[in-house]
This record gives structure tokens, C-alpha cells and sequence, in this order.
């Protein structure tokens, strides 16, 4: 490999590198399960996996989750 090659490679490596840094920052992140599911990692200890439709089943619910928490946000407890 050329010198030229070699810095070439070497910004794409950091590049990557960087983007892995801020994925991970977050904690949370998705993947393609074997099966073809979703997998949320980083959410506790194992990752939620559910099919597409479901989770498209979940995200068609979001205003009712957000007004069930409010409503009940006496009742539920916040992980530390």
C-alpha cells in the first residue's frame, strides 16, 4: 500500500471510529435480529426484541403510553 493509501485509510478507520463513539454515547441502539426482527439494545440488561408490526403496533400508541404515565406517574417508579 502507498502512503497515500494507508491516510486514506486511516481517516475512514477514525471516521468510523467516531461515529461508534456517538452510537454508543447514547446507550441505546437498534439491530436486525437473525429471525429478522428488531432488537432495542441498551434499555436493561437483554434487548426488546419484537417484529416490525409490533413495534409499529407500539409507536401507533405513543400519545396513550404518554398519557398513561402522566396519569399514573404517582403509582410508577423511575429506575436509578
Amino acid at each position: 500500500m502507498s502512503e497515500e493509501d494507508l491516510k486514506a485509510e486511516l481517516a475512514k478507520l477514525k471516521a468510523e471510529n467516531e461515529a461508534l463513539r456517538k452510537s454508543s454515547a447514547s446507550g441505546v441502539s437498534l439491530k436486525v435480529s437473525q429471525k429478522g426482527a428488531l432488537s432495542l439494545y441498551g434499555m436493561g440488561r437483554f434487548p426488546v426484541t419484537l417484529y416490525k408490526e409490533q413495534w409499529l403496533k407500539i409507536l401507533e400508541m405513543a400519545d396513550g403510553i404518554r398519557n398513561f404515565i402522566s396519569e399514573n406517574n404517582s403509582q410508577l417508579k423511575e429506575k436509578q
